[in-house]
């Protein structure tokens, strides 16, 4: 399967094109991006924008930013093999999120002394803390991502299920804001709630961006 354009979904066989041919005179760039045949926009204008216009597009929920991610740059939909940036994505979060869930239950956490489960964790070297928080979150991940791609094999007949978990991981990339901790501090809980909920927005956002591929494969098989 080709490319698609981000804002109708339309199928297009490329995304730009690079020739002396192409050339712009206005930017002078000799890269033109290709006019979608259906809308008439833009079929992919992030080619030409980095990461940073990526991550606040998608810190704003827009649709676009994940078709282009799935369906352009990472193509997961297609052939469903996980892509190895988004292996490294994964584990990156996994650290944060053991991170921001350390400090979290660290603020609310009792004495010490306390007898309860998170008092006497207190009392264990920082490496056996480490530990702990690693696999409690390696756990809560593994566990959401296994109850999303089973929702949607077994209710949407999606079979693509290594997209699902790409898509899962692509939109929660709103958990790295507690890096502006090294730069500000705030409050824990409170940040790590709105992040949580920034995630569970975004990841909706991106599931249904990936949902529409049923209906862009099946242009593709009548073109």
């Amino acid at each position: 399967m080709g490319k698609v354009c981000i804002e109708c979904k339309y199928p297009v066989p490329v995304l730009y094109t690079t020739s002396q041919a192409a050339y712009d005179r206005k930017t002078g760039s000799p890269v033109r991006l290709t006019q979608c045949p259906r809308c008439k926009n833009f079929a992919d204008k992030y080619v030409e924008h980095d990461f940073v216009v990526l991550f606040i597009d998608m810190v704003l929920i827009k649709p676009q930013v994940y078709r282009h991610l799935l369906f352009n740059r990472m193509q997961v939909a297609e052939d469903d093999k996980p892509d190895r940036s988004m292996i490294r994505l994964g584990v990156l979060l996994l650290l944060f999120d053991v991170y921001l869930t350390w400090a979290r239950l660290e603020k609310q956490a009792p004495s010490p002394s306390s007898t309860s489960t998170l008092g006497i964790l207190n009392q264990k070297p920082i490496v056996i803390q480490y530990l702990f928080f690693l696999l409690l979150c390696l756990t809560e991940t593994i566990i959401f991502h296994a109850v999303i791609r089973f929702i949607t094999f077994y209710y949407y007949g999606f079979t693509k299920l290594n997209a699902v978990s790409m898509a899962l991981l692509v939109s929660s990339c709103t958990k790295l804001f507690p890096i502006l901790m090294v730069i500000w501090d705030y409050d824990v809980p409170a940040a790590a709630k709105s992040v949580g909920w920034a995630v569970v927005v975004n990841n909706i956002e991106a599931m249904r961006s990936e949902d529409s591929y049923s209906s862009v494969y099946a242009i593709y098989r009548k073109s």
